[in-house]
């Protein structure tokens, strides 16, 4: 009798242990073309949550249907290892960064082996092992040999208390998040990679991946290069003769810049205030304006300040003076530092000038003549130049900007020049867990790259990570003190390590070849399958990890290592998974299980009321202005206020609303979970995870089972043929089942859209279950062949039970996907519109083959059709056989 429960733990775990048995995903097929398939491979946190299995689910899916479809797959995964949390974590609890990354990495392999996810493990790999970070260092010496790698002062988020550099997420509202003392900028020597060179091809490769990665994405990366037209003029400080060179998009508003803003940072601040009366004040306000994050966001909220330095500027296109002013919105990370200020036409500049009294100077005119006195903000639109020289009169102030930056370069006064904002990466971090840079300081022969042979720089392990602050590397003597390699005196390591940005920009290489000690890799085995046919990962990554990828993959091309400039052919980016997150207004965010539902009068709901309204909370059918109208508030059980709000939300562990991906597995299996996260919409869109509809998969799941096991006595043999003569209903379910193959491949092919493709075999089992007992053995094998293996890269351990249980002896990913029978699928039956002077009156189901002749015949036979064109002369009939009659009559 066939098993009436589906048992997901013996069959999950029985099929796990069959494919690494049988080595599944070892790319065994080199007489199959090669597709390379790649997810964003994971910082080993210690658990996977629920966006990371979307994540790796879609990767799986497409492994396993690649597979099918005839390809030699490779599917590897490793370990983003280095990172500040193993630091962070060693800090707090004295255990060595590697043993807690070690331990985690153990956990989460676990937990990718449980969800059924394909790999080849064989290719694994951490950054943090040291044959994997020697490599690293090896490309920092190329880099630094062709004069990519250079070394300058940047500014740094320092805490004076814990007397270290932070991390742009490690400062929460302008505080250390460590100790909350407020943070400041820092100046300090450091690494880069000089990227800001390769603006130009970065902007110009995504030719090249068009129509092959997001839209949004590209976008994404062509703001973060910033590329921008326009003109760098000089002007100079009156009382010094310094020059003050700035770029300006706007160079028809030279004539009304009314302040000059310099960045708190620029090196004319220092040189200009030193010995001068406001010395002391100038520098607390430079040290006030420097305090707090450096990260966009900080950066873009902080409220404009500024102060005076006591000097001017002259204006190289009309000589006039302006004041100029440290202000903590210019930058120095972007044109040079200096800003020409233009409040009349520059809403940032406007705020500025009405806040510190400063003048305005309109030069461009709207069309209803109005000027500044009756503005309420700047003007920012064409219009007529006014106030400007020569240009005064111009009737379009932005046409006139070519003409304007023509009269610069003729004058002398300026240049016509094009300006990125995309900035030399910044590598050096003042942490112990990274790739150690590989230079020795010497007191004779200063900066010296350490040889070759002498790779890789080992992470010390003498390091107490419990006392003292700064930087741990610099404390370990053992590490610090080292010979000179030019001359043998003593020198001193680098005590900076690489971010770990530089770790994730080459990996996808190594895996072609990833046990290599004498080379990086071996080009041949790189050749064959870089790069990358597939890569899969969170669009959150467009502006660093894609970018620096890119960047690391067209140096590595020029230094002759790699015959490619993009590293990833195709990309897709799945869409986050949200659920419902609750908020307090003292505790903040609250797990679900601290929130109570409670009438607005403070009386309790019954306990069923209370689901049913945080089930509609959980589908966003009820949102928080529908609840209070309804009568209901919630409140925390932890504080027993009622100001607890609640939106839908990214899952985050900040938030409170992880869903745990190992309780969802013990309770429904990974197939389930699988199913489900790949039914409800695109890939690529917002998920939201609720309890009926994880309920609601499981569901699926079992009907489905049951549907196979009932029906396993009824099915003809394995490659019984279908007999001649077959009934009409029978016909229907080859056709629908043949149509079903095509569908299925269409939505997977055309953008990997699992949900539709889920939804075309719904509508086939639907048909299925209708026809019960009617279904000829040989067809009905067809169609359940058909389900099972359109569904087996969604739910690989059913399909691969229910593939067994049919009788076929291996498995069901060694099979080839279904080539649909055309014959087969063609409808019989077709359902024709027929249009009277091109409006449609009526529709006729005919034979699928019915001749022209025929078909019109039949149109005009019509009784609508007939009632329609009574007592009017027929111009013409047109008739497309399959498609539709046109019928003229007047």
């Amino acid at each position: 009798m066939a098993d009436v429960e589906y048992n997901f733990d013996k069959i999950e775990e029985k099929w796990q242990r069959r494919w690494e048995r049988d080595g599944l995903f070892r790319n065994r097929h080199d007489d199959r073309p090669p597709y390379y398939i790649l997810n964003m491979y994971p910082y080993p946190s210690g658990v996977l949550h629920i966006g990371h299995f979307l994540n790796y689910t879609l990767g799986d899916v497409m492994v396993r249907y690649k597979l099918l479809r005839g390809f030699n797959v490779l599917s590897p995964m490793g370990w983003d290892s280095f990172g500040l949390p193993a630091e962070n974590a060693a800090i707090r609890t004295g255990v060595p960064p590697h043993e807690f990354t070690e331990r985690n990495i153990s956990r989460m392999r676990e937990q990718m082996r449980r969800a059924g996810w394909g790999y080849d493990w064989n290719r694994e790999f951490a950054t943090s092992h040291v044959d994997y970070y020697k490599w690293t260092q090896w490309f920092f010496l190329k880099f630094h040999e062709r004069g990519l790698v250079a070394k300058k002062t940047a500014p740094v988020n320092w805490c004076d208390s814990c007397r270290t550099v932070l991390a742009n997420e490690q400062v929460k509202d302008g505080e250390c998040e460590r100790c909350g003392s407020r943070v400041g900028q820092k100046d300090m020597n450091q690494w880069f990679y000089r990227m800001s060179a390769f603006a130009e091809r970065l902007l110009q490769g995504h030719e090249k991946l068009r129509g092959k990665w997001p839209d949004a994405v590209l976008a994404m990366q062509a703001e973060w290069i910033g590329k921008s037209e326009g003109a760098e003029v000089e002007f100079k400080v009156k009382e010094t003769g310094d020059p003050v060179p700035v770029f300006t998009t706007r160079p028809d508003t030279l004539w009304g810049v009314t302040f000059m803003s310099i960045a708190p940072e620029h090196p004319l601040v220092e040189k200009l205030i030193r010995g001068t009366p406001r010395e002391g004040e100038i520098r607390d306000a430079v040290k006030r304006m420097r305090s707090g994050g450096s990260s966009a966001k900080e950066l873009a909220e902080r409220e404009k300040e500024g102060i005076f330095t006591g000097f001017h500027v002259v204006n190289p296109v009309d000589g006039s003076e302006a004041p100029l002013w440290v202000a903590n919105f210019a930058l120095m990370s972007y044109g040079t530092g200096a800003v020409m200020s233009v409040p009349a036409h520059d809403q940032r500049d406007w705020e500025f000038a009405k806040k510190y009294g400063l003048p305005v100077i309109q030069v461009v005119r709207p069309p209803d003549g109005s000027g500044p006195e009756s503005w309420d903000r700047a003007y920012v639109e064409a219009g007529t130049m006014v106030n400007s020289g020569p240009f005064s009169g111009a009737a379009d102030n932005f046409r006139a900007i070519p003409e304007v930056i023509d009269w610069l370069e003729a004058e002398g006064r300026g240049r016509r020049k094009t300006n990125y904002r995309l900035r030399d990466w910044l590598l050096s971090r003042q942490r112990y867990w990274g790739a150690p840079i590989p230079i020795i300081y010497c007191d004779d022969c200063g900066v010296v790259p350490v040889p070759e042979k002498d790779l890789p720089v080992l992470l010390p392990t003498d390091i107490d990570f419990t006392s003292g602050d700064g930087n741990p590397l610099a404390r370990s003597k053992s590490f610090v003190n080292a010979p000179c390699p030019r001359c043998g005196k003593p020198g001193r390591r680098e005590t900076d390590t690489m971010d770990t940005f530089v770790d994730s920009s080459w990996y996808q290489i190594r895996f072609a070849d990833p046990r290599n000690n004498q080379a990086c890799w071996d080009a041949a085995k790189v050749a064959k399958w870089l790069p990358v046919n597939q890569y899969i990962g969170g669009i959150e990554h467009a502006t660093m990890h894609l970018i620096y990828a890119r960047f690391f993959t067209i140096a590595l091309h020029d230094l002759g290592l790699i015959d490619f400039d993009e590293p990833f052919e195709r990309l897709f980016c799945q869409g986050m998974v949200c659920k419902v997150a609750y908020r307090c207004e003292s505790c903040k965010w609250l797990p679900a299980e601290a929130v109570e539902a409670r009438r607005l009068d403070g009386s309790g709901v019954a306990d069923d009321e209370a689901a049913a309204l945080f089930k509609r909370m959980e589908n966003q059918s009820l949102d928080p202005a529908s609840l209070a109208a309804e009568g209901f508030k919630l409140v925390c059980s932890k504080c027993g206020g009622d100001r607890v709000h609640f939106e839908m939300a990214k899952i985050s562990k900040s938030k409170l609303n992880i869903v745990d991906q190992d309780a969802m597995m013990e309770r429904f299996g990974a197939d389930t979970l699988r199913f489900y996260v790949l039914s409800d919409s695109p890939p690529d869109r917002m998920q939201i995870w609720t309890e009926d509809g994880i309920n609601g998969a499981w569901r699926t799941i079992n009907r489905l089972w049951r549907l196979v096991m009932d029906n396993l006595e009824k099915i003809a043999p394995p490659g019984a043929p279908i007999p001649a003569g077959l009934d009409a209903a029978n016909r229907n379910l080859r056709r629908k089942t043949h149509q079903c193959v095509r569908k299925v491949a269409e939505s997977i092919e055309g953008g990997y859209q699992f949900n539709t493709a889920i939804a075309r075999t719904n509508e086939l089992l639907n048909l299925l279950r209708s026809m019960r007992d009617r279904a000829d053995p040989a067809v009905l094998r067809e169609a359940l062949e058909v389900v099972i293996i359109s569904l087996s890269p969604i739910i690989p351990h059913f399909a691969e039970e229910c593939w067994s249980r049919m009788g076929h002896g291996r498995s069901i990913f060694e099979e080839s996907w279904p080539i649909p029978d055309e014959a087969a699928a063609r409808e019989e039956e077709v359902e024709i519109p027929v249009q009277i002077n091109g409006k449609v009156r009526a529709r006729i189901t005919v034979p699928a083959d019915l001749p022209a002749d025929e078909l019109e015949r039949l149109a005009l036979a019509d009784s609508g059709i007939q009632a329609q064109i009574a007592g009017k002369t027929l111009v013409k009939v047109v008739t497309v056989p399959g498609r539709l009659v046109n019928i003229a009559a007047k």
